[in-house]
C-alpha cells in the first residue's frame, strides 16, 4: 500500500514539475504569421480547391485581405501554371504497373499594382509514390485522389511560407 501511494505521489510531483517547467519557459504555439501586404488579389478561381485553400490560408493570417478586384489590390498573386502528372515507376514481370509516381507543380509570381515583380516566377512541387493493383482499382483511385489532395495542401503551405518570408525592399 505504501509503495503505490509513494509512486502516485512521485508521479504527481513529476507531472506538476513538467507542467511548471513548460509554462515557465515561455513556450507557445507560433500561430499564423502576418504577411507584409494588406491586400492581395489571387488569380486562382475561387471555385477550385487551390483557390479556396489559398484564400483560406491568407485570411487566417489576420493581416491580409483577399480582394476579387485586381485593380484595387496592393499585390497580385498570379498562378502561372498548376499541373499534375502520373508516371510509371515500376512494372511487374508480366508487364503490369506496380508503382506510380504522382507529381504536382505550381508556378506563381507576386507583383505589385504596377506589375513590378516582388517574387519572380517560382515553381513549387510535391511528389508521392504509391503501389498499384488491378484487383483494388477503386481503392487505388481513392488513394490517388487523397495523395493529390495532400500534395496540394503541401504546395499551399510552401507558398504561404514564401509569402511570409517576403519583406518589403
Amino acid at each position: 500500500m505504501t509503495i503505490s501511494f509513494f509512486s502516485r505521489r512521485v508521479r504527481f510531483i513529476l507531472l506538476a514539475f513538467a507542467v511548471t517547467a513548460l509554462a515557465g519557459c515561455g513556450f507557445k504555439l507560433r500561430g499564423a504569421q502576418p504577411l507584409a501586404f494588406a491586400t492581395v488579389h489571387v488569380s486562382a478561381s475561387q471555385y477550385t480547391t487551390l483557390g479556396i485553400a489559398l484564400r483560406r490560408q491568407i485570411a487566417l493570417t489576420g493581416s491580409t485581405t483577399v480582394l476579387e478586384d485586381a485593380s484595387q489590390a496592393e499585390t497580385k498573386l498570379q498562378i502561372l501554371a498548376n499541373s499534375r502528372s502520373r508516371e510509371i515507376l515500376s512494372l511487374t514481370a508480366t508487364g503490369k504497373v506496380r508503382e506510380y509516381e504522382l507529381n504536382q507543380r505550381l508556378r506563381f509570381r507576386l507583383t505589385d499594382r504596377d506589375n513590378n515583380e516582388l517574387i519572380p516566377p517560382t515553381t513549387l512541387s510535391a511528389r508521392r509514390e504509391y503501389t498499384f493493383s488491378d484487383d483494388l482499382i477503386l481503392g487505388k483511385e481513392q488513394e490517388e485522389a487523397l495523395l493529390y489532395s495532400d500534395m496540394e495542401s503541401e504546395i499551399v503551405r510552401q507558398l504561404m511560407r514564401r509569402l511570409v518570408a517576403w519583406q518589403r525592399p
